[in-house]
């Protein structure tokens, strides 16, 4: 089986597409083709590859014979195609490449892309279980200096990748705006709890991990295996009420702080895209424990980290009426990741645990040493001591109805053409008591 990391003709920078929209396109150069779900207006749903500005609609160029046809192409979610092993996903990424930088193929494929501006798109596969890490060991530090100055991590950070399970049904594709959520906070000098909205809303900068090939129940998956399992990665936005949070996360974690919407960019960045951006995992200090045997693999650590820069940016209402461009509050790598994506799926696999083709897993707030890469505003304002000031005049401790948030990522690598995950974007809207 070709490795991850391995690249191919489809990854070549000086390979051009017809598509004239896709050359040095900022996210959906030829180089990259995430899959999505989409709908042209009156249309049903259907599976489409970003090239440029358009959507090519890959359900059509298999019904032609286009490309090779097959049984998962017909459905109005990934999940079949995710569950294909990854040497035929390749298979038909470098189909679709041919399709789209073949010159003689335009008049056959041209009839079948759209305009992605005039489609809808949706989630990109029925997500059966979700569950969220928490591998910035940055952002576990600057959080837990909070409540912990002394001993910001707990003892366990440092040989089990932490996580829990999140809720599927209310993560949301990119543009569905998120209404301010009520719940019950209760201030640390105040007697009893209140019940209202979140005064704390909170958005956390991470990676989706999309889960191809699943395990049989009571199958672990080992470390030189686990990224077999993986079909692609996406931004995710994990809306966070940090007064909720406080409140109820003792003595089983979050809850209701954390289960009420979460966005995520819609395409896939598939696998094989992202052969060219895999790096070295970052070396531990020499005084941190090695991983245990199961979690520990050469390969992963050699090849296991992501060439990816993330930013966040703000925009008010009050910016947007101004007619001002976002401000960004946050860029940094998303190689602050203690543990690698291979480990937290063989880490969630390991007691058996059976995951299935669409679930995703959150990696957990990515952030850096610094300020300027701090992946959430409970980190920027120092949980709330030092308010943002924005260019309107307004500041920003949380975050206040009218704001919308937008993640964005870009991967890099000498000698290869960058590509992007599109925007992760929401408005918040206020709460419905």
């Amino acid at each position: 089986m070709t490795r991850w990391w391995t690249t191919d003709e489809t990854h070549d920078p000086a390979r051009t597409s017809w598509v004239a929209s896709a050359q040095g396109h900022a996210d959906f150069p030829i180089q990259n083709l995430p899959y999505g779900v989409f709908s042209p207006a009156g249309c049903q749903p259907r599976i489409g590859v970003a090239i440029g500005d358009m959507i090519l609609d890959l359900a059509a160029c298999a019904d032609e014979g286009l490309v090779a046809q097959d049984a998962a192409l017909s459905h109005p979610t990934l999940n079949a195609l995710m569950a294909l092993p990854a040497d035929t996903r390749r298979t038909l990424r470098r189909a679709i490449s041919a399709l789209l930088s073949d010159p003689a193929m335009q008049a056959a494929v041209e009839p079948h892309l759209h305009a992605a501006r005039d489609c809808t798109m949706h989630l990109p596969a029925r997500i059966g279980d979700y569950s969220d890490f928490y591998v910035g060991i940055h952002h576990a530090n600057n959080i837990g200096r909070q409540f912990r100055p002394d001993n910001p991590l707990l003892p366990n950070y440092k040989y089990v990748p932490i996580g829990y399970h999140g809720r599927a049904s209310s993560i949301r594709p990119s543009g569905e705006a998120l209404v301010r959520p009520c719940g019950q906070r209760k201030a640390p000098d105040a007697n009893i709890p209140v019940y209202g909205p979140t005064a704390r809303l909170d958005y956390e900068l991470e990676l989706g991990v999309w889960i191809g090939p699943g395990n049989d129940l009571g199958t672990p998956i080992a470390i030189h295996d686990a990224a077999d399992h993986i079909a692609g990665f996406c931004l995710l936005n994990d809306w966070s009420a940090r007064d909720f949070q406080a409140w109820e996360y003792q003595p089983l974690g979050p809850f209701l702080a954390k289960n009420f919407h979460s966005t995520i960019s819609p395409w896939i960045i598939t696998a094989e895209a992202l052969a060219p951006f895999r790096i070295a995992q970052p070396a531990r200090p020499g005084d941190d424990p090695e991983p245990l045997p199961y979690l520990a693999d050469a390969d992963d650590q050699a090849h296991g980290a992501l060439g990816l820069s993330l930013s966040v940016y703000l925009t008010s209402a009050a910016m947007r009426a101004e007619g001002m461009a976002p401000m960004r509050l946050s860029h940094g790598p998303a190689s602050n990741m203690y543990w690698t994506v291979q480990q937290i799926v063989t880490h969630h696999a390991s007691n058996g645990c059976n995951l299935m083709p669409g679930d995703l897993l959150g990696t957990g707030t990515i952030s850096a040493p610094l300020r300027e890469g701090f992946g959430s505003l409970m980190e920027l304002s120092a949980g709330g001591r030092e308010p943002l000031s924005l260019p309107t005049g307004e500041t920003r401790a949380f975050l206040a109805d009218g704001d919308e948030v937008t993640l964005r990522a870009v991967a890099r690598a000498d000698g290869f053409m960058p590509i992007g995950f599109g925007e992760c974007r929401a408005q918040i809207l206020p709460a419905r008591e």
